[in-house]
């Protein structure tokens, strides 16, 4: 599964019933038929099921999945003898048991079962998606919700064969995992019935049923038929996903030893879909936004977007769906492996993208995040995977971020063919089956012949990560690095109270002119000697570590003055990274990542501007304050403007792809954070240019130049965006307005985005970024926390019932001590079900708070001895 608007996805999975328990292990699935009977008008559907399975021993009574079913007739066959039996639900625990007279003896039976359920308008199980015309039935199942469309063994590990049939209107078409193989009039007038082909051995949260009018492109690749389907009128859209599916299933063809192990793929986009895809068995499921653009009028990294949703759900049908995690505590092993493989065949078919920088990108946004003490390991605890509730919060940046940043560490410390030949191996012993953490290194390891079983359980069964200090001392031709690790905390007074974690870290040593030197550490102390005395050394050769690295003031003063010239960009995102993360820490003085930053200037690689525009945009809204603002604002504009002159406005003849992903990110910074004044006219003559004429505004800066002119825009602008938006016909369109209603800084404007966010108008999906736009603008966001406190109960209500869990984190969006008491009273009064959310936003309102004391008067001291930077501003 694809996140999507993380804030709306992990609120709306959190509306999953919260006590869901596993099932006792009497009785194993082998094959499911099912029959249902959607009523579209009254939001009802009617069930008939036959489940074949093994009893394991003797029993009256059989355990299974059931939420907001009726049941009607149920018996239960055995040794050719059927009985009547008595059903009785526990709905906290999601269950149903089945209970009869006669005891079942062990060996096969067959529970036979008819029932009735609502489409509900939660977008979880069989629910009711909504266009302006009329409905449809589709389904999400991940992780928990397969039991609210049939009974069922509702674990992952309890895999069968699915024959599916869906009795829909004559006009009506349906689409689920395995091709149609019957069409046939009826029962009864207006209706007939879609057999659809056995599936696969699979487990039942990748079951997909459809139903509607969708209409298709088509194409082929590899003698694998691909349909992208959308409602009518939108089907257009998906040519750019087919074309990205083509290519990726090209690569993933030829990569995997097992060619795609099913008959057919169809890529279907939802009207409503919580989150932004979903890896459904040779039918997945998107968000319209996640999968429907239009080439001409779409930017290039909303292109890019489609193409790693695209890459991401295929790798899933061989990483989740055709090998799949025994149980949810190893979630890892479905979204941090699909989240590794995406880039692979986006670097084959799209190399100019430079995905790989992208990736070291989100290494270092992963480090951000596990630098927390309420972060988890990977593999979860005992106790933290029982509950849907807990499953639920499972699916964050650590199963998908982490997991892969990690896994792209071992790949590097392998080889890119030991590691795919450790991975062919994995997946060919456990095709169609299920697997577990330590299934996977010891594939690995074997093909390998590296203690990768060693290496990675120090990443998976712990929290947190790494952080090796180092200090270099050179006697003679030798240089020595002594290297300590600790656990590396945000909060400066647990990382210096140290922690007991030990971790087995690959690193590759980077010198002047020398080849990388990569040793294993495997001590908490450990000294490396390099030949020579190099004028710098960097510790992470190619970025590909998962770990951060304190070097020693003179070390870093080296680096510095090297970095743009002597290391990789990759290498210089992960120097920034590892800066930053200092400067939050409190082990260096904001000044020094000032400094990196400065020493960076007329480097032009999109992912190296777009890693350090995040904390400058932090320095100005968090820790400078008063004139001090206006001095760093100054500053900042005399730092960007040799880059904004370079750029312009419009994109130049033969440009690259990243020069035109570049411009939005300097642009938006020198207008949104730096408030040039030249900037913010500009964007307001272009905003009005773009609505009179799209095609005469680059669609890359679109989105940002709407966001610009809504700064400074009035009603009159207010009210052009909102016609716009409610006439757009694509999504890129749609949701260029929608953001930059979020921009507006008139509490009158900023209220009427809040009050439209509840309306009808806007998709349940679709609140929360809306909320979390206007909570993410400094300028609206007291506003808006007033505005969710007083209508808690209408949004909560409209998201389904979830968002006493899914808004904890809003809480590190603040920075006052106000808002830090105001917080903490109103969630007492408002329990989070799942409260690692709120207790990491709140320790991030309290990072801020106590980096603003710490760094705030160094920043003024470097803002003083950096002054004449701003001459002329």
């Amino acid at each position: 599964m694809k996140r999507f608007l993380l804030f709306t996805a992990a609120v709306l999975c959190l509306s999953l019933g919260a006590s869901a328990q596993r099932l006792p292990e009497t009785a194993v699935p082998s094959h499911y038929k099912i029959t249902l009977t959607p009523d579209l008008q009254k939001a009802t559907f009617d069930g008939d099921e036959t489940i074949d399975v093994r009893v394991s021993k003797p029993t009256n009574q059989i355990v299974l999945n059931s939420a907001e079913i009726t049941f009607g007739d149920v018996s239960i066959t055995s040794g050719g003898k059927a009985q009547a039996a008595k059903v009785t639900t526990d709905d906290k625990k999601e269950m149903a048991t089945l209970a009869v007279e006669n005891q079942l003896p062990a060996g096969p039976a067959q529970i036979h079962i008819k029932f009735t359920g609502i489409l509900n308008d939660k977008l979880k199980g069989f629910y009711l998606s909504k266009t302006k015309v009329r409905n449809y039935a589709v389904t999400q199942f991940e992780a928990t919700d397969a039991r609210r469309a049939f009974p069922s063994f509702d674990e992952p590990a309890m895999k069968a064969t699915f024959d599916i049939s869906l009795v829909v209107d004559k006009g009506d078409t349906a689409i689920s995992n395995g091709k149609i193989v019957n069409d046939q009039p009826g029962p009864g007038d207006g209706k007939h019935t879609l057999t659809f082909e056995t599936t696969p051995k699979m487990s039942t949260y990748l079951v997909a049923m459809l139903v509607g009018d969708f209409k298709c492109v088509e194409g082929m690749q590899d003698n694998i038929p691909i349909r992208v389907c959308a409602v009518p009128g939108k089907a257009q859209l998906g040519q750019w996903a087919l074309e990205s599916a083509k290519a990726i299933l090209a690569y993933y063809d030829k990569y995997y030893e097992i060619k795609y192990p099913f008959k057919k793929l169809d890529l279907i986009a939802l009207p409503d879909f919580a989150a932004g895809a979903m890896e459904n068995t040779a039918a997945i499921t998107y968000r319209d936004a996640a999968l429907l653009v239009d080439p001409v009028t779409a930017s290039v990294g909303q292109k890019k977007g489609v193409a790693s949703v695209d890459a991401h759900e295929m790798a899933h049908q061989w990483f989740g769906d055709l090998v799949t995690m025994a149980w949810w505590d190893d979630v890892w092993l479905n979204e941090g492996f699909a989240t590794w493989m995406t880039a692979k065949p986006l670097k084959a078919w799209k190399p100019e993208w430079n995905v790989d920088m992208d990736d070291v990108q989100g290494t270092s946004g992963s480090l951000n995040g596990d630098a927390s003490r309420n972060t988890r390991p990977i593999h979860a605890r005992a106790g933290e995977a029982d509950t849907s509730d807990q499953i639920a919060q499972l699916f964050d940046g650590i199963a998908y971020g982490k997991t892969a940043a990690v896994l792209r560490m071992i790949e590097h410390y392998l080889g890119e063919e030991s590691f795919r030949a450790g991975v062919n191996a994995y997946l060919k012993k456990h095709s169609y089956g299920n697997a577990k953490a330590d299934d996977f290194w010891n594939a690995m390891t074997q093909a390998s012949k590296k203690p990768v079983d060693k290496i990675m359980p120090t990443f998976v069964n712990q929290a947190g990560a790494p952080m090796l200090t180092v200090t270099s001392q050179c006697t003679g031709n030798k240089a020595t690095l002594n290297i300590s690790q600790t656990r590396f905390y945000e909060d400066p007074v647990l990382l210096k109270q140290g922690t007991g974690e030990q971790w087995q870290v690959p690193i590759c040593i980077k010198t002047r002119g020398g080849a990388p030197q990569c040793e294993v550490l495997t001590q908490k102390q450990q000294a490396v000697t390099l030949n020579g005395c190099p004028q710098w050394t960097y510790l992470n050769a190619g970025g590909y570590g998962y770990f951060r690295t304190n070097y020693s003031p003179e070390m870093i003063a080296e680096l510095s003055a090297a970095a743009e010239k002597g290391l990789k960009p990759e290498e210089r995102i992960m120097l920034l990274g590892d800066e930053w993360a200092m400067v939050r820490a409190g082990q260096h003085p904001i000044g020094e990542y000032l400094d990196v930053v400065a020493g960076l200037k007329d480097d032009r690689t999109r992912q190296v501007v777009q890693t350090y525009m995040g904390p400058l945009g932090y320095v100005s809204e968090r820790i400078a304050s008063g004139a001090e603002r206006d001095q760093y604002r100054a500053w900042l504009r005399n730092f960007l403007r040799p880059l904004v002159n370079e750029l312009g406005w419009k994109p130049k003849p033969g440009e690259s792809d990243e020069v035109r992903e570049l411009r939005p990110s300097v642009l938006g910074m020198m207008g949104a954070v730096a408030r040039d004044p030249q900037v913010l006219q500009e964007a307001k003559a272009l905003a009005q240019q773009y609505m009179q004429d799209p095609a005469s505004v680059d669609p890359n800066i679109a989105g940002v130049v709407l966001g610009l002119a809504a700064v400074q825009g009035d009603e009159q602008l207010y009210n052009a965006y909102l016609a716009k938006l409610q006439a757009a016909k694509a999504p890129e369109e749609y949701f260029r307005y929608a953001g930059a209603l979020t921009a507006f800084r008139d509490p009158k404007l900023a209220e009427r985005t809040m009050n439209r966010a509840l309306s009808p108008e806007v998709r349940s999906q679709d609140m929360g970024g809306m909320l979390f736009g206007l909570l993410g603008n400094e300028d609206t966001r007291e506003l808006a926390w007033n505005f969710f406190k007083t209508h808690f109960a209408e949004i909560d209500k409209k998201s389904g019932g979830g968002l006493g869990g899914g808004f904890g984190g809003l809480a590190g969006v603040f920075c006052s001590e106000s808002a830090k008491q105001d917080l903490t009273e109103w969630f007492k009064q408002h329990p989070d079900p799942t409260p690692r959310g709120f207790r990491r936003g709140m320790e991030r309102l309290n990072d801020c708070l106590r980096i603003q004391q710490d760094q705030g008067a160094k920043l003024s001291t470097w803002l003083k001895e950096h002054a004449g930077a701003n001459s002329g501003q």
